[in-house]
């Protein structure tokens, strides 16, 4: 059997190479790195982690991103495999040693019997004697390549810019202003329920430092980068600031759920919080700062942050230009270029965004390119689960529904979440009989969402008998 070519060594097309490994049928992994480098990657390793090192919430009750963890687990994904063995404290959330996660799926991927790296850059279209090809370039995908997918599907592409959050030295910390604590004190896997570092601020601090990120120096755009919009779930810094003098407060800095243990009796206005970055515990990264201004302004502007005036940055913030597919209308139901089968696209140049997002639509193309290979019909997993919904806002599920206007939506990247899902059946009452209200209500909602996804996803995984497509 010819092999499966995977071009792109990110999460998503890590992923799709193990999954067709796993399945018993060689691929060769192209991965441009060294040889070609990017804006955002520092290093050559497979699934390096270019913004922030959490895979968020691990909860697969209540949140539709720990849903997405628990179905990955139970592919046997080696993302969550290699996230699990080197997860660091970050409260409900799953955060890895970023060097160790990538050196883990690097040597997984380069002891493989059935796989082949091939340091390369496929500068072009691949060529027609490649069967069976994942893209998965993600948001850095190369010129040459981007004017050659984009020629043949008669599509324009989407553009967007993605951030980069600062990460600051710990023994640079003022312990004696900042303290450690989770959100509410919640216990996270690996955990403490003090996962977090967190500076505080009172209203004029607040309000200086707004007044400061509004007059920072930023980064000029080219003008190719002119009319480029913003991910909202990546939104700079700065970006945020300039939509309200409130927003920060509401957002990445809000005060709610924290005890300042120096001053327990003063409540903070707002708060800046800080999540450990290396298993070593001597990087922390600045939770929902990415910022695209220069280097100079952010260090000066960071620094008037309370406990962090003598801060010293192992990495400062950056942007880089993030593009995508116009997806629901190149790519059919499993992952195809409408243009040519033979091509399957995967991670976040399909529209998807997040680690685990890109990750699970790695993981869709490997298992669908090992189902078509073996002659059998691809079965997507039900729109009820968390990987088939947000396949379903991949290929289609957005762009059919209108607006007010008559004219189909304009397609934008997605993170998983429940509004991606279909209606389902909740309790109303809870054991004491009473009706639900509120949080409590929401709660029950998702649980019964969850409960669904689960039971689904199984019977999906036993439809499509994994055990046959194992390696052999």
């Amino acid at each position: 059997m010819a092999p499966i070519h995977v071009i792109g060594g990110g999460l998503a097309g890590s992923e799709a190479a193990w999954q067709i490994a796993q399945a018993g049928i060689d691929v060769v992994i192209h991965e441009m790195r060294p040889v070609r480098k990017t804006d955002a990657h520092q290093t050559d390793g497979l699934a390096e982690l270019v913004c922030s090192n959490s895979f968020r919430s691990d909860d697969s009750e209540q949140n539709a991103v720990g849903l997405i963890h628990h179905e990955l687990r139970q592919l046997g994904s080696l993302i969550m495999s290699s996230a699990d063995a080197h997860q660091v404290p970050a409260g409900s959330a799953l955060a890895v040693d970023r060097e160790g996660f990538s050196q883990a799926v690097t040597k997984a991927l380069e002891d493989h019997p059935l796989i082949t790296i091939a340091r390369e850059e496929v500068a072009g279209f691949p060529p027609e004697d490649w069967k069976r090809v994942i893209v998965a370039t993600g948001p850095l995908t190369s010129p040459d390549l981007s004017k050659a997918v984009l020629q043949k599907s008669g599509e324009d592409a989407l553009a967007f810019f993605d951030a980069i959050a600062p990460i600051v030295h710990f023994d640079t910390v003022d312990l004696s202003k900042a303290w450690f604590q989770s959100r509410y004190d919640k216990v996270g896997p690996g955990g403490t329920g003090k996962d977090y570092l967190n500076c505080p601020m009172d209203k004029d601090q607040y309000e200086a430092f707004i007044d400061a990120l509004l007059g920072g120096d930023t980064a000029d755009f080219k003008e190719w980068e002119a009319n480029t919009p913003y991910f909202d779930g990546c939104l700079p810094i700065e970006v945020m600031a300039s939509r309200g003098r409130e927003t920060l407060r509401h957002g990445p800095m809000k005060p709610m759920g924290l005890t300042n243990a120096h001053n327990s009796d003063v409540k903070p206005y707002a708060v800046v919080q800080l999540r450990q970055d290396n298993a070593l515990g001597t990087l922390y990264n600045m939770v929902g700062f990415q910022t695209k201004l220069k280097y100079g302004a952010q260090a000066d502007i960071f620094r008037m942050i309370p406990g962090l005036e003598n801060a010293q940055f192992a990495r400062l913030g950056g942007l880089h230009r993030n593009t995508f597919l116009n997806s629901p209308k190149v790519l059919d139901g499993s992952l195809r270029l409408v243009a040519d089968p033979r091509i399957r696209f995967a991670g976040q140049i399909t529209g998807c965004e997040g680690y685990v997002e890109s990750a699970s639509v790695g993981c869709l193309a490997g298992l669908f390119a090992v189902m078509e290979a073996r002659g059998s019909a691809v079965q997507v997993p039900p729109a009820t689960t968390a990987m088939g919904a947000l396949l379903n806002h991949i290929t289609g599920g957005h762009i059919s529904r209108e607006d007010g206007g008559g004219k189909p939506r304009s397609f934008q990247p997605m993170n998983v979440n429940f509004g991606l899902f279909p209606p389902v059946e909740a309790p109303t009452k809870g054991d004491d009989g009473k009706r639900l209200k509120g949080k409590e209500k929401a709660k029950a909602k998702k649980l019964a969402m969850t409960n669904r996804a689960k039971a689904d996803f199984s019977d999906w995984i036993a439809g499509i008998s994994l055990n046959r497509i194992a390696a052999e």
